[in-house]
């Protein structure tokens, strides 16, 4: 059993404290390590009075739904699904460069009704203390709602989360970054549920062949893969298998793959200019327009 650092133990009791002064919570639980976390905790302080939510929508895909409530039932954390709709909002399928906004709007909306339905006090998501500079128009949304962020109040860093997992036995501890299917388009290109479907089965031709670390941006006809550096040549090695069934299972016309490999957030690099100095991208939408 690995343990927790001085220090990591501290932010661990400080979460379990926070969590008591909240007395019951409705936790976003995507399937993601942070999430999964916090519901877990939570579970543990506050018993009955902590629920675990996993929106399901066509932008999750249907591997991580079945992983998400194996791994539910596993920890022992009581979990609901809920349908969302976001892809069905036009702002959302428009796919501006605050997209996330509307995401977690929608999110945020339903994990309030069914709050008040229940009788819960608190909505929380997994956000965390290394979440702070990266673009994340969805924490304005989660803001207006009153969502809390017990990890970040905690001061937990992605080393500290998933150091806790382990402890915990969550077997999510060392699960790869992930960020919904709309994660996967440029700006300004029109999200769909069937473009959707294209990335979720060419995402799921890399899985099936052991890859653990990628993800693959949806250009118009053309499929481009990320994968970490240290599987390029695999990735080479397989090329015809993975073309060939990419474009069979995903209708993809091309392959292609990204030279600089997996990089978080690959989609945000043409916001950069605009994050450091304040600017706003031309094809946002104005909250103050809503």
């Amino acid at each position: 059993m690995s343990v927790l650092s001085h220090e990591a133990q501290v932010k661990y009791d400080r979460l379990r404290a926070i969590l008591a002064e909240m007395g019951d919570v409705i936790v976003g639980m995507s399937g993601g390590v942070d999430s999964v976390l916090l519901a877990k905790v939570a579970a543990d302080t506050l018993g009955n009075k902590a629920l675990a939510v996993t929106a399901d929508s066509p932008s999750l895909p249907r591997r991580e739904l079945r992983e998400t409530i194996e791994l539910a039932r596993l920890a022992g954390i009581p979990h609901r699904i809920i349908q969302t709709h976001e892809v069905s909002d036009p702002r959302y399928a428009a796919n501006p460069t605050n997209r996330c906004y509307f995401c977690k709007t929608e999110l945020f909306t339903q994990l309030e009704r069914l709050a008040n339905e229940l009788g819960f006090h608190w909505i929380a998501y997994g956000e965390n203390a290394d979440d702070a500079g990266d673009h994340r128009p969805g924490a304005t949304a989660a803001r207006e709602h009153r969502a809390r962020a017990p990890l970040k109040e905690a001061g937990f860093e992605k080393a500290d989360i998933r150091a806790l997992a382990k402890r915990l036995g969550l077997p999510v501890w060392d699960k790869p970054a992930f960020a919904c299917l709309g994660s996967r388009f440029p700006y300004g290109a029109q999200i769909t549920p069937e473009k959707l479907a294209q990335v979720e089965a060419a995402e799921e031709v890399l899985w099936e062949l052991g890859f653990r670390q990628f993800r693959v941006r949806h250009h118009g006809e053309v499929a481009r893969i990320e994968v970490d550096p240290a599987d390029m040549p695999r990735v080479l090695d397989r090329a015809g298998d993975i073309v060939a069934r990419i474009k069979r299972d995903a209708r993809f016309a091309y392959v292609a793959m990204d030279l600089l490999g997996y990089r978080r957030g690959s989609m945000n690099e043409p916001l950069a200019d605009h994050i450091r100095d304040g600017s706003t991208p031309a094809d946002v939408i104005p909250l103050s327009s809503l």
